[in-house]
C-alpha cells in the first residue's frame, strides 16, 4: 500500500486457523515468505530490544486471532473499491458457487463498509472507514458479518480488523480558553496542579504519548496513567512563587503522539499568583468505590466525598467539582459543589461501559485544589430484549418435503450479559416445526413432520426468543409459510356408482346425466377431465350411444334409443386430473331406457288370411259360457304399456257373445236360438294401457250351426273371395314360370362351367406349366352358393276346379276350424289341429306377432 500523508504503510492478508495442525501453521507462519502474518509496520522509534518485544507481542496477537474464522486486517481511510480479500479463495469456494448460491452479506451493524463482488469472489471497501468513528478508543477495532449461501445453505463469518493510522492530532478541550490558575505565593514546593488532559482519537502508537511543558523556573510536569491506559498530567511547583517578582506566568502545555509524522496539540496556561494560602484541601480517601445499577434513575445519589482544608476563613471554604477527564463519565454523574454528593445525571448503560472512573476536585477560595478518584462498578440489569433477524426464509415449501428440511435461518442477539444474555428460542403452538441451534446466535427453523397441503395449506409461525433474566424478556417474529401442492390425491366421485333414466325415442344430443368428481389438490393438479372408457354395448362401441363432455362431465345421447332393442347401458367414466403424472379414478354409470307406448298390440290368433275364410263353429246346443275361441295378442312394450285389455266392438246379433277383458276368451252369454244367424262376424278391439293407448282390431267369424252343409251355404256369398283366388292363381303360375326359367338357366350355366373347367384342366395336364386350377368362389362348395339355407314347405290344397287352388301357411288352433273355398259348391275340408299356434317354437308368429305374407 502506498503511504498517504505520512500514514503507516501496512501490508495485510487473511489470517486463518488450522485447528487440526497448529504446529504446521506456526512453522508455515515463521518460515513461509507469504505467511499468514504479513503485517509489517515501519516503526520510527522502536529498535533493538523494543523491536523484539514488539514482534513478540505481535506474534501473540496473531495467535489469539486463530479462532476458526476468516479475518482480514486493513488500515482505515482506504478508498472505495480497495481490495480487502479474496473470499472465494479463502473459503475454498468456486466463483460459480457464489453466484448460484446468491452469496450475500447479512447481519452486522457495519456491513455497509464492505461489498461482496460475487462475480469475482472478492471483498472490497464500499465506504470510507473511520476507525475512530467505528470503534472510538477500543482496540483492536474490528467488525464482523456473515456471508450466507443458499441451495444448499451455508453460513460463514468474516471479521475485518481496521488498523489505525495517525490521522488525528492530540486536542485539548476548550483550546480557545487558557487554563487559569490562581496560586498563592505561599504554596509550598511539591504542590500539584491537575491539568486538562488532551484527547487523541488514534490508538496504539498513534495515540497520545507524552506531554511537554514550556520551559520555566517554577513548574515541572508529572505524568500519571489511568487504569484504562490513558494519561493525565499534573503541574508540580518545584520552586516557590514570588508574587512581587512575577505576579503572572504564561505557560504552554504540549501534547504529542507517537505517529509518523508526529502530531501535537497545545493549550495555554495562565498562572495568577495570590497571596498566601498555605493549605490545600485533602480528601479523607484517595480512592472511592461505589456500585450502581444500569437502570438507576436520574437524580439518584450514589456516594458522598469529603475533603478538609486546614486554612480558615475563605481559604478554608471548599467547592467540589468533577474533573472533565477523557470519556463520558462527567456527563453521566454530577456532584453537589457544597456537599460533595455524587448523583446520577445521565443514562447508565452496562452494554456500553461496565465501569466508570471520575476525578473529584476540592478547591478552596485560595485556589488550592485537592483531588481524589471515584470508581463506579456498573451492575447489569436485564433491560434488553432479544433481537430476531431473519437471515433466510424459504416459502413456499413443497408438501412432499422431508422432516428436517430447513425453512428459515434466524440470527438472535441479546445485548445483556451472562444469564441476561442467554437465549432460548421456541415455536409457539403445536406446529410441525422445531428450532435447532447452529452457529453462535444462529438458529435453524426446520420441519418436524410431513406436510399435507390438503389438510393445512399455510402456516403462521410465531417464533419467540426469551432470555434467562429475571424477569425474562422476550421478543417474537412471525413467518407466513405456504405449502405448495403435489399431485398426491386422485379425483373422487361423490358416489360409488350412478344410475340415470332416459325415455326411448329421445332426440339425439339431449343431456342424460352429469357426473361430478372433486380433487383435493390445487391448481393444475385439481383440474379434472372426464373420459369415457372404451367399452362395448351390444357389439358396438359405447361412443356410438353416448358422448361425454370432458370438462363438465355431462353425458349426452348420440342417437335415439329403442327400448325394444336395448333396455340399459352400462358404461365407465374416468376422472383424470392435470397433474404430472396424472391420477384418475373410475365410476360405473348405468343408464336405464324407459319404455314408451310406441308399439300397438299385435294379434297372434286368430290368423287373419286374405284368401280362405276361417270360422269358429258353435253348435246351437252350446250352453251359456261356451268357449268359442280365444283372441291371443302381444305388445312388445313393457310395463303398463304391455297390459292388454279386450273388448267386443261390434256383434252381428244382440248379446250372444262376450269377450274376456283380460284373457281375450270369447264365450256365449246365452243359449243359441233359431233366430240367431248362422254367420256371426265379431270385431274384437285389443287395447294396451299406455298413455296414450294404442289398439288393434281383429275380425272373428263364427258359424252357428249343427251341420257342415248349413255352414257352407252361409259362407258362399263372398264375391271378393273369388276375385282374391283368381289373382292368387295367376301369381302362383307366374312365380312357377319364373322359378323354372331361373332353374334351367342356372343348370345350363353350371354345365357350361364344368365343361370349360374340364377342357382347361386337360390343356394344363398336357402342358408342362405348373398351373393351379382356378375355382370361382362359391362354386366349389354347394353350401356356399349364397342362397337361403332355410327350407320352405308349401302345402297346396286343390279344388275340383283345376284352375283354382289355395295355399295353407299355418296350422289350425285347438278349436275346430273350417277352411272353405267359396267357389266350390260341395267340397269342404275339416282340419283338426294338434297343437296351438303359440306352442310352435319355429312359428313365424313369434316375431312380433306378424303373420307370414
Amino acid at each position: 500500500m502506498r503511504p498517504r500523508n505520512g500514514y503507516i504503510r501496512t501490508s495485510f492478508t487473511v489470517i486463518r486457523s488450522d485447528i487440526n495442525h497448529p504446529f504446521r501453521f506456526f512453522v508455515a507462519m515463521m518460515t513461509t515468505r507469504r505467511s499468514p502474518i504479513c503485517l509489517s509496520v515501519r516503526w520510527r522509534l522502536f529498535c533493538g530490544l523494543r523491536r523484539q518485544i514488539g514482534l513478540l507481542v505481535l506474534l501473540l496477537h496473531v495467535v489469539t486471532l486463530v479462532s476458526g474464522q476468516i479475518r482480514y486486517s486493513i488500515p482505515e481511510e482506504m478508498r472505495k473499491g480497495s481490495l480487502i480479500g479474496n473470499v472465494a479463495q479463502d473459503l475454498g469456494l468456486d466463483q460459480k458457487r457464489l453466484r448460484s448460491g446468491r452469496a450475500r452479506i447479512v447481519t452486522g451493524e457495519n456491513v455497509h463498509y464492505t461489498e461482496l463482488k460475487t462475480d469475482k469472489g472478492i471483498l472490497v471497501v464500499n465506504e470510507r472507514i473511520d476507525r475512530e468513528e467505528l470503534c472510538g478508543d477500543e482496540t483492536p477495532c474490528s467488525f464482523s458479518f456473515e456471508v450466507i449461501l443458499e441451495n444448499p445453505m451455508e453460513l460463514h463469518r468474516i471479521t475485518v480488523e481496521v488498523l489505525d493510522i495517525n490521522d488525528h492530532a492530540p486536542v485539548f478541550p476548550n483550546t480557545d480558553k487558557p487554563i487559569r490558575f490562581e496560586i498563592s505565593e505561599s504554596a509550598v514546593v511539591g504542590v500539584q496542579f491537575p491539568l486538562q488532559s488532551a484527547e487523541d482519537l488514534d490508538v496504539g502508537q498513534n495515540a497520545l504519548q507524552d506531554y511537554v511543558l514550556s520551559p520555566n523556573d517554577n513548574f515541572i510536569l508529572k505524568q500519571h496513567a489511568n487504569p484504562d491506559g490513558s494519561k493525565y498530567v499534573e503541574m508540580v511547583l518545584q520552586k516557590p512563587l514570588d508574587r512581587e517578582r512575577r505576579p503572572h506566568l504564561s505557560l504552554k502545555l504540549i501534547a504529542v503522539d507517537g505517529g509518523t509524522p508526529q502530531r501535537s496539540g497545545t493549550v495555554n496556561i495562565d498562572v495568577t499568583v495570590l497571596d498566601a494560602n498555605d493549605n490545600i484541601p485533602v480528601f479523607n480517601q484517595s480512592v472511592y468505590k461505589a456500585s450502581v445499577m444500569e437502570n438507576t434513575q436520574r437524580g439518584t445519589d450514589i456516594i458522598t466525598v469529603n475533603a478538609t482544608d486546614a486554612d480558615s476563613g475563605s481559604y478554608g471554604l471548599i467547592i467540589y467539582s468533577l474533573s472533565k477527564t477523557k470519556g463520558s463519565a462527567a456527563d453521566i454523574f454530577s456532584i453537589d459543589g457544597n456537599t460533595g454528593t455524587i448523583s446520577v445525571s445521565g443514562q447508565i448503560d452496562y452494554e456500553r461501559d461496565r465501569k466508570y472512573e471520575v476525578r473529584v476536585e476540592a478547591k478552596d477560595q485560595g485556589g488550592l485544589i485537592g483531588t481524589s478518584k471515584v470508581i463506579f462498578d456498573v451492575f447489569d440489569v436485564n433491560d434488553n430484549a432479544p433481537v430476531i433477524n431473519i437471515m433466510s426464509f424459504s416459502s413456499p415449501v413443497s408438501e412432499d418435503s422431508r422432516p428436517g428440511t430447513t425453512i428459515a435461518i434466524l440470527n438472535v442477539k441479546d445485548a445483556d450479559s451472562e444469564k441476561n444474555g442467554q437465549i432460548k428460542c421456541s415455536v409457539d403452538g403445536k406446529l410441525p416445526f422445531k428450532i435447532e441451534s447452529s452457529l453462535t446466535n444462529y438458529y435453524n427453523l426446520v420441519s418436524d413432520q410431513h406436510f399435507d397441503r390438503e389438510s393445512v395449506s399455510e402456516y403462521n409461525i410465531t417464533i419467540t426468543a426469551t432470555d434467562f433474566g429475571s424477569p425474562p424478556l422476550s421478543s417474537s417474529t412471525r413467518l407466513h409459510l405456504k405449502i405448495s401442492d403435489v399431485n398426491d390425491n386422485a379425483p373422487l366421485f361423490d358416489k360409488s356408482s350412478y344410475s340415470a333414466h332416459i325415455a326411448e325415442n329421445n332426440s339425439p344430443g339431449v343431456s342424460i346425466f352429469s357426473v361430478s368428481a372433486k380433487d383435493s389438490d390445487w391448481n393444475q393438479n385439481a383440474r379434472i377431465s372426464y373420459l369415457l372408457e372404451d367399452t362395448q354395448v351390444s357389439g358396438s362401441p359405447v361412443s356410438t350411444y353416448v358422448s361425454l363432455n370432458s370438462e363438465t362431465g355431462v353425458l349426452s345421447a348420440v342417437r335415439s334409443f329403442d327400448y325394444e332393442q336395448i333396455k340399459q347401458l352400462q358404461l365407465v367414466v374416468k376422472a383424470q386430473d392435470g397433474g404430472s403424472p396424472p391420477l384418475s379414478s373410475n365410476v360405473t354409470v348405468k343408464i336405464l331406457i324407459q319404455d314408451q307406448n310406441d308399439n300397438p298390440p299385435q294379434v297372434l290368433y286368430p290368423v287373419q288370411t286374405g284368401g280362405s275364410l276361417v270360422a269358429e263353429m258353435v253348435p246351437r246346443s252350446a250352453d251359456v259360457g261356451y268357449l268359442v275361441t280365444k283372441v291371443v295378442a302381444v305388445d312388445v312394450d313393457s310395463g303398463q304399456n304391455a297390459w292388454l285389455s279386450y273388448k267386443l266392438q261390434k256383434a252381428t246379433d244382440r248379446a250372444l257373445f262376450e269377450v274376456g277383458l283380460q284373457n281375450g276368451e270369447i264365450r256365449t252369454i246365452r243359449q243359441v236360438t233359431d233366430k240367431d244367424a248362422v254367420k256371426q262376424r265379431l270385431t274384437v278391439i285389443v287395447e294396451d294401457n299406455g298413455q296414450p293407448s294404442r289398439s288393434a282390431t281383429v275380425v272373428v267369424n263364427v258359424a252357428v250351426a249343427d251341420s257342415f252343409p248349413e255352414v257352407l251355404s252361409e259362407f258362399t256369398d263372398f264375391p271378393h273371395d273369388k276375385e282374391y283366388n283368381d289373382n292368387l292363381t295367376f301369381y302362383l303360375v307366374l312365380a312357377l314360370a319364373v322359378v323354372s326359367f331361373l332353374f334351367i338357366t342356372c343348370l345350363v350355366v353350371i354345365i357350361s362351367v364344368k365343361i370349360y373347367r374340364w377342357r382347361q384342366s386337360r390343356i394344363l395336364y398336357h402342358s408342362s406349366l405348373p398351373v393351379i386350377p382356378y375355382y370361382p368362389p362359391r362354386y366349389s362348395d354347394t353350401l356356399g352358393t349364397g342362397t337361403l339355407q332355410h327350407v320352405y314347405n308349401y302345402e297346396v290344397c286343390r279344388t275340383t276346379d283345376s284352375r283354382k287352388s289355395d295355399c295353407k301357411f299355418g296350422r289350425a288352433g285347438s278349436q275346430n276350424v273350417l277352411i272353405m273355398d267359396p267357389s266350390s259348391t260341395g267340397t269342404m275340408q275339416r282340419l283338426q289341429g294338434e297343437k296351438s299356434i303359440l306352442d310352435e317354437p319355429d312359428s313365424p308368429l313369434e316375431h312380433h306377432g306378424q303373420p307370414p305374407s
